[in-house]
């Protein structure tokens, strides 16, 4: 399987992505010279991080005839001072809301997740660590 995606440039820092149909921009921050017309290249692998650890967990948690309510997947990286600026860690903060729901379920698809499916993940693990943690809001304890 190929995937591709087609990036050209607009103006400034600002470049016109195309990819599976879709279309968006990305840009620089303003303190890098750009308008910030759209995400920053590094943060998209984050979000890419995020989907593909959150389809694979919400499709595994689903074979497990587990309901949840919500997921929100949280993903912050700490970056270096000097070029190139990459990652020195990336966290995953896996948010489930559901009423009683099964700790160890959860755990185990976060971790089949992180370990044997999330391909995004797979290729950022050998350049960076990649912690997560896993917190469960039940909305009946939040009254």
């Amino acid at each position: 399987m190929t995937l591709t995606t087609s990036v050209t440039w607009e103006s400034g820092l600002a470049f016109a992505v195309e990819q599976d149909g879709h279309r968006y921009r990305i840009d620089a921050s303003p303190e890098a010279g750009g308008r910030d017309l759209g995400p920053r290249p590094k943060a998209l692998l984050l979000s890419g991080l995020g989907g593909c650890t959150g389809i694979d967990v919400v499709s595994i948690l689903d074979k497990m005839r587990v309901p949840i309510d919500g997921l929100e997947i949280q993903v912050s990286a700490e970056s270096r001072d000097e070029h190139p600026r990459i990652f020195t860690g990336i966290h995953v903060r896996y948010l489930f809301r559901g009423r009683n729901l099964p700790l160890d379920k959860l755990e185990r698809a976060v971790k089949l997740s992180e370990d044997t499916y999330c391909g995004v993940s797979a290729m950022l693990r050998p350049a960076v660590p990649i912690t997560s943690e896993i917190v469960v809001e039940d909305p009946h304890d939040l009254k």
